[in-house]
């Protein structure tokens, strides 16, 4: 019976964000080596847009665990990667592998932490203010996707309207990067295999890989062709990184 393997969006994505992934996925695993993908959709985000507010990093960790099976291998792309960190920490007996794309264990110094949690409060105050659409173009106008393909942003664009601003507007006062304890003091006491994937356009989040592999006690670091939309950019590669197991 093949695993399964959960996966967790980024802001503003859904479940959606993986269906290239999974259909690799699916074309790699006709075997009993395979993974069963089970993408979800996050707190505030798809058909999860009417989670009951506030979204908190605790009530997220709560609707990953009982959407999943009793044990199973876990990736999260960005913000799902910072939730399936939690995830992880919380319930390190059911996760038997950890896979994070493009994303980090936190902020750690108070005053940038700070900084950045006004921001995301800021936004969120935009997403209730503008129309959505002006919102969606800001967002990705960012230097972090300056150079995406058309192709990329296109699909990227097709995530954003897939959810409801206001939703959007709370999982961002809860699930911001600003609103989430660091964890990087606790990433030496995960013991299952943890592949850590960053873009190599991706200047920021290939530093902060870094960083997470230097802290994994059985981690290891894959850089893949694209920045940092790598679920959209390049599914192929990410599909072949995770039917690349290591020994546990």
């Amino acid at each position: 019976m093949r695993e399964t393997l959960v996966l967790l969006h980024g802001f503003a994505g859904t479940r959606h964000t993986w269906e290239e992934v999974a259909a690799h996925i699916g074309r790699q695993g006709a075997g009993q080596q395979g993974y069963r993908p089970l993408a979800l959709d996050l707190p505030g985000h798809g058909e999860a847009a009417g989670a009951e507010s506030p979204i908190t990093f605790e009530g997220s960790v709560e609707h990953v665990l009982a959407g999943c099976p009793e044990r199973f291998a876990l990736a999260g792309y960005s913000l799902g990667g910072r939730i399936a960190l939690q995830v992880a920490l919380a319930a390190p007996e059911r996760v038997s592998r950890l896979v994070l794309v493009s994303t980090t264990a936190g902020i750690s110094d108070p005053a940038e932490r700070a900084e950045r949690r006004d921001a995301d409060r800021r936004l969120a105050d935009e997403l209730e203010r503008v129309p959505y659409e002006t919102f969606i173009a800001r967002w990705r106008a960012h230097p972090l996707f300056a150079r995406d393909p058309p192709s990329v942003s296109a699909l990227a664009v097709a995530e954003h309207r897939r959810n409801r601003p206001d939703a959007l507007a709370a999982a961002l006062r809860g699930l911001g990067t600003g609103e989430m304890d660091p964890l990087w003091h606790r990433l030496s006491g995960l013991e299952m295999p943890v592949l850590v994937i960053v873009g190599e356009r991706d200047e920021k989040f290939r530093a902060l890989g870094d960083r997470l592999l230097a802290l994994l006690g059985n981690g290891r670091l894959l850089t893949a062709p694209g920045g940092h939309v790598l679920p959209l950019e390049s599914p192929a590669a990410l599909a072949t990184a995770f039917a690349e197991r290591s020994p546990a």
